[in-house]
């Protein structure tokens, strides 16, 4: 996606307005299994990490915080959702932050917006965890359905849903991938590393110990 100016000359991708030194290059295509050579720019991480729109679990002062990108039909981030859980419920010095990125169609796209539109309700954790619990497709009527049996309201969901702040902040996330080079869900990052794929909690543990290292 081709970035424009905006009415106050700013520089925007789908018409979220990005910083063009935190978009700055730090690609991590073809090194999501190695470490990387530079240290993440400060601007770029409180793009990834510090949105104040963006969902947190754990510890919200916590000294790492572990950004995972993910989409509710993506198998895998399904299974590593327990992986996920375990981290935070051990870690109590971790900040987890989530990044809905809907690559997989448009139920990816309806799954996310109503996602990030259950923080309207307090029930973000409790709706995360039943979509990837879920043994069918992510599309409208499996949202709902879970929508309804978490105890949501479904009408204040639809409305919230269409608030232009929740698209900013996918197309944010998507802005994110494309200039990182993100190679697919899941993603972690944390620190200056990242890691593409299935994770074991071993695995997790590794990259947010090295990112704890990277600190002293």
């Amino acid at each position: 996606m081709s970035a424009q100016d905006d009415s106050k000359g700013r520089m925007t991708r789908r018409g979220v307005v990005l910083s063009g030194v935190a978009m700055a290059a730090w690609p991590l295509a073809g090194r999501a299994q190695e470490p990387h050579p530079n240290p993440m720019p400060e601007e770029l991480r409180d793009v990834l990490e510090r949105n104040p729109a963006l969902p947190v679990a754990g510890n919200p002062d916590g000294d790492v915080t572990l950004t995972e990108f993910f989409d509710y039909n993506c198998t895998f981030c399904r299974r590593n959702i327990k992986a996920v859980q375990q981290i935070v419920s051990r870690d109590e010095d971790l900040r987890l932050v989530f990044r809905e990125w809907p690559v997989f169609g448009e139920g990816s796209m309806f799954a996310a917006k109503a996602s990030l539109a259950t923080l309207n309700q307090g029930k973000y954790w409790q709706f995360h965890s039943a979509m990837m619990g879920l043994n069918a497709r992510a599309e409208e009527a499996t949202v709902m359905r879970v929508a309804r049996e978490i105890g949501l309201d479904t009408e204040k969901l639809r409305a919230d849903m269409e608030a232009r702040a929740i698209l900013d902040q996918i197309y944010e996330t998507m802005d994110l991938a494309d200039t990182m080079g993100l190679q697919g869900t899941p993603t972690f990052i944390a620190g200056h590393e990242a890691r593409f794929g299935l994770q074991t909690l071993g695995d997790l543990q590794l990259l947010v110990a090295q990112a704890r290292r990277n600190l002293l």
